[in-house]
């Protein structure tokens, strides 16, 4: 039986020293790793709770105005060539008084935008869009333009003077969270070049349009989505996913009757802001 002799002893001891390297690397990326990031997972869990048991900023109430109206783009106003359209007005109310009924820098707004504005509806009908909307405008027929970027950003209201001098044409908020949060949603060119017949000569200019052009409710009935984004003056952040399904129609005619008005006050986890770590 022959017996090898290992020629280069320094070189095998290399390859030991690299090849126990590589088993340790395959260790930590299979076992070490997964365990490390589990508890890190698991910790940030922890503390993100913590700071979430007793919540800054909630929803307190929502409002919810809708109608619709018609749009004569006729030159002569003779009512045959009609686009119609569908609105809600939002306001959406809220509570910084649940850990201080003073104000503080803790409950009090630095800074306040909307983003990730998603509108579905069961069927693919005109064109939909949610921005910010003057509060004087309430109830009313406004038209307003998609928001830039997907973005809408709050002008905050810190003083009495700078109330005075706004106009409130442009997105606004008070830092003490006094107002509601101002949004129009309007889905526009429903139905488009709509003729009013000899018969009827006349229309009206609220939902009831939309069964007198025979809209179906259950197609243009919408969810609206959108994250409401919160920095207070201590500079920590605060996120709500708002999810809002808008239904048009009830067993009483719904809209067909001119206007929907619904409002909701609302309360428990689900509506608080979550605060980002």
């Amino acid at each position: 039986m022959k017996k090898f002799k290992i020629k280069n002893e320094k070189l095998l001891f290399t390859i030991l020293i690299i090849a126990l390297f590589i088993v340790f690397l395959l260790y930590y990326n299979l076992v070490f790793s997964v365990v490390f990031a589990r508890n890190n997972f698991a910790n940030e869990m922890i503390e993100i709770s913590d700071e979430n048991e007793n919540p800054i900023f909630n929803i307190q109430k929502i409002l919810l105005y809708s109608s619709a109206n018609a749009i004569d783009n006729s030159e002569d106003q003779s009512l045959k060539d009609m686009s119609i359209c569908q609105y809600t007005d939002i306001s959406i109310y809220l509570d910084n008084t649940n850990t201080s009924s003073e104000l503080t820098d803790e409950n009090t707004i630095k800074q306040l935008y909307i983003d990730n504005i998603v509108a579905t509806s069961d069927a693919d009908i005109g064109t939909k869009i949610l921005n910010y909307k003057n509060p004087l405008d309430f109830g009313k027929y406004k038209k307003i333009e998609e928001a830039e970027n997907n973005r809408i950003d709050f002008n905050i209201i810190n003083t009495n003077s700078e109330n005075e001098n706004n106009d409130y044409a442009n997105p606004t908020f008070y830092t003490d969270c006094s107002n509601p949060i101002s949004l129009g949603y309007m889905n526009k060119d429903i139905l488009t070049n709509y003729a009013v017949s000899e018969d009827a000569n006349t229309i009206s200019f609220n939902g009831k349009v939309l069964q007198e052009a025979n809209i179906n409710l259950e197609d243009i009935n919408y969810t609206l989505s959108f994250k409401i984004h919160i920095i207070n003056n201590l500079n920590q952040k605060f996120v709500y996913n708002m999810k809002l399904n808008v239904h048009l129609d009830d067993d009483n005619g719904g809209i067909y009757n001119g206007y929907v008005y619904k409002g909701k006050t609302v309360s428990g986890n689900e509506y608080q802001f979550f605060k980002e770590i």
